[in-house]
């Protein structure tokens, strides 16, 4: 193990929180050595601080229209996230951009998942995007966070295929159930140091990534 463990998390969402859900049901059934130390939203009255609750984490609402700058709602994301003495920061569906001063502050130690390929449909509406491109396959990707917004070197991917009856609807529902299985995963890795970010790359077991693992290779 090249760097540190890591396994104090702070949790950021926008939204329902499957993610968070899967990561918390990772975490009680023993395969992630780790604690949600509290989780941020900054939109009030999500399922995702129900879910949060559900499970006794701490939770708070932090809303970005509250500032009058992004590096001041960012400054008070870190303020709340110090308190908790986190060392990595999962990124839940969390609908804001962070900018340098947050990423800044937990240098690669920001994970992040993106219902897309990457590099294929960065931002918004993948799903759509991805059928409208006659593409024949769509996925999720986890990250690491970087400044650029969904740019941060890729970890791990997963890939469903689309079919011939495929809406955004469904096609986001295969999707989603590819994000559940991965991201705990890249969470429990980054706990143990198996995956790190050195110089603007991702690591794996020591070995610089080329190309993003999938998730056919390591099952």
């Amino acid at each position: 193990m090249s760097q540190s463990a890591l396994n104090k998390i702070g949790v950021l969402v926008s939204g329902g929180g499957t993610n968070l859900q899967s990561i918390i049901d990772n975490i009680h059934l023993g395969e992630c050595n780790a604690e949600i130390k509290c989780v941020i939203s900054n939109i009030a009255d999500v399922y995702a601080l129900t879910r949060a609750n559900n499970a006794n984490i701490p939770h708070y609402v932090i809303s970005h229209k509250a500032f009058t700058s992004r590096a001041e709602f960012e400054q008070a994301l870190i303020q709340t996230l110090d308190t908790y003495d986190v060392d990595m920061i999962v990124l839940a569906g969390f609908m804001r951009v962070l900018e340098s001063t947050f990423i800044s502050h937990y240098p690669g130690r920001i994970l992040n998942i993106h219902p897309s390929l990457l590099p294929k449909f960065s931002g918004l509406n993948t799903h759509q995007r991805a059928l409208e491109s006659d593409e024949t396959t769509h996925g999720c990707s986890v990250h690491f966070a970087t400044t650029e917004l969904d740019g941060g070197p890729v970890i791990l991917q997963a890939s469903v295929p689309i079919l011939d009856n495929d809406n955004a609807t469904m096609l986001a529902m295969r999707v989603l159930e590819k994000e559940h299985i991965i991201y705990p995963k890249c969470v429990q890795w980054l706990c143990e140091g198996r995956i790190y970010y050195k110089q603007g790359c991702a690591y794996f077991d020591n070995e610089k990534l080329t190309a993003a693992l999938q998730l056919e290779q390591i099952k």
